[in-house]
């Protein structure tokens, strides 16, 4: 509360932020979601605790808590991959405390260091190469513990071995991320300043892009026409499958037309007659002319913007 009784104001995009922030946790746990583990409501819980923690303690450093919420589904991530192929037989238990140690390490080294990190937290200026030494310096270790996990015959351990081995690695890397707390800080706020200004130059190029997936899709509607004209007209079956004659409705008329103009060709339905062959060529070569002129547009908006960017600048002073 500000002097007089007035409330502080939250930061702009604060709600955002908080939105995105939990709608990705929630989306990393239900992609981690094993049946009978704790795994998904530890991630939850440890998003929840984590966003209430750094906001609590940097109510403006929007950019560190949404970077430390896509940092720690990385985390999630990895730990589920590298716990499953070094430590597969490791109690659920240990797994849970393992899981935590980092995190806990994480959280208590920004509590004791938060006057010292406010301003790296709550900063908002653009990504500095500048960092990438710090960096380097705690991920290498990091990296180093889960190699030698992988590399080691740790996974023919017994259960009980597994999960002892397992919280030493965690206890190491909570040790390294605690004592490098600030290069931690100063990753996962530049991961959410990167995200940001890629979002804002993505903003910019709405129009042209927009523009394209229109006539995209109004190319593969026409092609999907043709091909459903075609069949109807034909006495015999112009599509096959695995199974044989594709009867070719408009829908699979559709999805043909779509993953034949993107180049996939899943193989599911093939064309059995030449002129249609020769259709599906010329939809291919158009999607391929299409592509190349969206680029190209997409190119010539940005040099624009860019030009009227560099306009809008400030001179030096005294001009």
């Amino acid at each position: 509360m500000l002097p007089g009784g007035r409330h502080a104001a939250l930061p702009e995009g604060w709600l955002r932020s908080v939105v995105m922030t939990l709608a990705f946790g929630l989306l990393v746990a239900g992609g981690l979601a094993d049946q009978g583990t704790i795994f998904p409501f530890l991630v939850i819980g440890v998003a929840a605790l984590g966003l209430g923690t750094l906001y609590l303690l940097f109510p403006h450093g929007l950019h560190f808590a949404f970077g430390t919420s896509a940092g720690l589904a990385v985390y999630a991530c990895l730990f589920a991959v590298m716990g499953r192929a070094a430590f597969p037989a490791a109690p659920d238990g240990a797994r849970a405390v393992a899981f935590l140690l980092p995190v806990v390490a994480f959280l208590a080294a920004v509590w004791v260091r938060r006057r010292s990190l406010r301003l790296v937290a709550e900063a908002e200026r653009p990504f500095d190469l500048g960092h990438l030494p710090r960096m380097a310096r705690w991920l290498i270790p990091v990296w180093a513990v889960g190699a030698f996990a992988l590399a080691l015959p740790v996974n023919r351990l017994p259960v009980f071995d597994q999960g002892a081995a397992l919280l030493g690695a965690m206890l190491v890397i909570a040790i390294v991320v605690a004592a490098s707390v600030r290069g931690v800080v100063l990753l996962l706020t530049d991961m959410a300043l990167i995200t940001e200004e890629l979002a804002q130059r993505a903003a910019r190029m709405l129009v042209p892009v927009v523009a394209f997936l229109a006539m995209y899709a109004m190319l593969v509607i026409l092609f999907a026409c043709f091909y459903r004209i075609a069949q109807g007209l034909s006495m015999h079956a112009l599509f096959h499958g695995p199974q044989g004659p594709v009867p070719l409705p408009f829908p699979d008329a559709l999805y043909f037309s779509l993953v034949t103009q993107a180049t996939v060709g899943y193989g599911d339905v093939t064309p059995h007659d030449d002129g249609i062959r020769l259709l599906a060529s010329i939809q291919v070569v158009a999607g391929q002319v299409l592509l190349l002129f969206g680029f190209a547009e997409i190119m010539r908006t940005r040099r624009v913007l860019g030009a009227e960017a560099a306009t809008k600048r400030p001179g030096p002073a005294g001009d």
